[in-house]
């Protein structure tokens, strides 16, 4: 298994690993998210912290961090693909707060789930999007995500290339 390379230090500051430490601010930018897309939030911090911080973590997180700040989140959970012996990781949720948004933050936490799901043994990466957010759809296309054939839509990128990510 390969090393994590985390801080990755970015042009607007870090991208690490979450800490016990972030767990309050993570929840507030999930219940951020969630109000986004019109669901009300139930997320507590013992949730978080039993799913992110237990000796097998359930879900992976990584922050956005700038001047003590944070700034934004990704969080994956694992996925497999038994049948080929492939495993591979769904980025579940991308947030970047609203006074950051297009300065590149959401963009390197894309870049660090790579290389988390890496260094995690997996061999690609999946997204889904909301079937009307076209923005989102042509921000991970951008990014060299393939779109699949489903509905809600479905992108991947292969993490090996000796591998399709067909998830």
């Amino acid at each position: 298994m390969q090393q994590d390379t985390f801080p990755l230090t970015t042009d607007f500051g870090t991208i690490r690993c979450a800490r016990p430490a972030d767990s309050a601010r993570i929840v507030q930018m999930i219940g951020q998210l969630a109000l986004h897309h019109g669901d009300s939030p139930t997320l507590t911090v013992a949730d978080l912290q039993r799913d992110l911080f237990a000796e097998t973590p359930w879900i992976h997180v990584l922050v956005a961090e700038t001047q003590d700040r944070l700034i934004g989140y990704a969080a994956m959970c694992g996925l497999i693909q038994l049948h080929f012996g492939l495993r591979g990781m769904d980025l579940h949720h991308l947030f970047t707060d609203r006074a950051h948004r297009g300065g590149g933050v959401g963009r390197s936490l894309v870049d660090a789930c790579k290389i988390k799901a890496a260094a995690l043994s997996c061999r690609y990466l999946t997204v889904g999007t909301h079937p009307d957010n076209h923005r989102a759809q042509a921000f991970y296309e951008s990014l060299g995500f393939m779109r699949r054939d489903a509905h809600p839509p479905r992108f991947s990128i292969r993490l090996d290339p000796e591998f399709p990510a067909t998830a």
